[in-house]
């Protein structure tokens, strides 16, 4: 039967995963890893809702991580903590790191957006060069939160199944899923959309982990 503790940590990660996929499928125009110069034109196009898009997308990730605690204190009765609470801590940098290079793109979208509306070639130009060394910088944030989410991911599924704190095909499919962002972010690290499937099946996987946690209260693995 579901209690308090069940019920916040089921719609969080309801919530975390509709934000997280809502706010970036929803986005008018999704950048690329380095900035162009017609970027600029098609976020002012729809500046306010893109700008709030992305807010949801980027709050998606703090809700996700409380999701995550949330869930870890839920099972901290549990001797398989000892591997839950390490994950969690993890995939918890993994997901701030990863909003924290998100922002960069958000804010340098935006003012890139209002600042070079009507202006010259050139000078867009000029904007587009100074946002280089930062951009490379940027990316590698990008495949250090893919890299420590996949890694928290794969411990988590470890602890998952230790435990039985989950049906099994959500804990193996957690194993599966960090073990896959770890290859692809590592054996490709210059293709950063190759990702772009496993964020999709994330947001799915938290979204089913919400589901479980309302559906078998206190019991998780019922």
């Amino acid at each position: 039967m579901n209690d308090f503790s069940t019920i916040v940590t089921g719609w969080l990660f309801i919530g975390a995963a509709l934000m997280l996929w809502l706010g970036w499928t929803l986005l008018p125009v999704h950048l690329g890893s380095f900035f162009e110069a017609e970027d600029f034109a098609k976020v002012h196009a729809r500046l306010h809702f893109w700008i709030w898009m992305y807010r949801l997308h980027l709050f998606g990730h703090l809700v996700t991580v409380m999701a995550f605690v949330a869930f870890a204190t839920l099972v901290s009765g549990s001797p398989s903590r000892i591997l839950v609470w390490p994950a969690v801590a993890v995939l918890g940098a993994g997901l701030i790191v990863a909003a924290l290079a998100a922002a960069f793109y958000y804010h340098f979208g935006a003012w890139g957006a209002i600042d070079m509306k009507g202006q010259p070639a050139d000078k867009i130009q000029g904007f587009l060069n100074s946002l280089l060394v930062g951009t490379e910088y940027i990316t590698c944030l990008v495949r250090f939160g893919r890299v420590f989410f996949g890694l928290g991911q794969f411990v988590l599924a470890i602890g998952l199944f230790h435990g039985a704190l989950l049906p099994l095909w959500l804990s193996g499919a957690a194993g599966i899923l960090g073990a896959a962002a770890m290859t692809v972010t590592m054996a490709f690290p210059d293709n950063l959309e190759y990702y772009r499937p496993l964020f999709h099946l994330n947001a799915a996987w938290l979204g089913a982990i919400g589901v479980v946690v309302l559906r078998s209260g206190a019991g998780l693995a019922g």
